[in-house]
């Protein structure tokens, strides 16, 4: 007995002809297909559905509208992969993929310049995790995953993608408008100081406003729309 897809069928030399219609229509559907063979004939089909989470569709919408390309890494078969992948919005597929062929995806991309987000959660996906510039592991998924991504959410779905997004973007401004405030405040007052035009009790002011504005600016964050 033997279970398994269509290409460990064809493998073992177990003629899949008879149920290829059945299997396209179920694919077509955005469902796995699993063949059953007892001997050298097959004798049932499991079609298994991979139903999206809810705000799926919600997330990748809004991760577009931020600019970023999203692409779903699979190792389902072609047809479920696009089926799934065309409810969701999601244009670039690659599907049956093998777990060294997901890092090979990451790394291509990162040869060409763009820098590569990971989401995943399973052991297959723990190299792709690493080399990403960015490896983002659901905290529902298996130890390993947890271990390799750089970023875990912790509870929900595929919207704490969204918000660990828009949560690291906020944090990037807010540290460059601080750095930005930092300097104007010793460019102008150390030259000032240097050159004793600058009371003491001034100095000490503007040092403790600095810090302060740095401060409040970076509590701002805590007040960023992220969801």
């Amino acid at each position: 007995v033997l279970i398994g897809n269509a290409a460990m069928m064809e493998k073992e030399g177990i003629v899949i002809e008879t149920i290829t219609t059945d299997m396209s229509r179920l694919q077509e559907e955005g469902k796995t297909v699993v063949l059953l063979a007892v001997g050298s004939r097959i004798r049932a089909a499991f079609a298994i559905a991979d139903t999206a989470k809810p705000h799926a569709q919600t997330a990748i919408a809004t991760l577009k509208r931020l600019g970023l390309s999203v692409m779903m890494i699979t190792g389902d078969h072609e047809k479920t992969a696009r089926a799934i992948a065309k409810d969701l919005g999601i244009d670039d597929v690659a599907a049956e993929i093998l777990p060294d062929q997901k890092l090979e995806i990451v790394k291509r991309a990162q040869g060409e310049g763009k820098k590569v987000a990971f989401v995943g959660d399973g052991i297959n996906d723990a190299p792709a995790l690493t080399q990403a510039d960015l490896g983002i592991a659901m905290g529902s998924g298996t130890d390993v995953a947890i271990e390799a991504g750089q970023m875990v959410l912790v509870g929900g779905g595929p919207e704490k993608v969204v918000a660990g997004m828009r949560l690291a973007r906020a944090t990037y401004r807010g540290i460059k408008q601080n750095l930005f405030w930092a300097f104007i405040y010793n460019i102008f007052g150390i030259p000032l100081a240097a050159f004793g035009l600058l009371n003491p009790v001034i100095a000490g002011a503007a040092m403790a406003l600095s810090s302060l504005s740095v401060v409040m600016n970076s509590l701002r964050i805590k007040s960023a729309r992220i969801l």
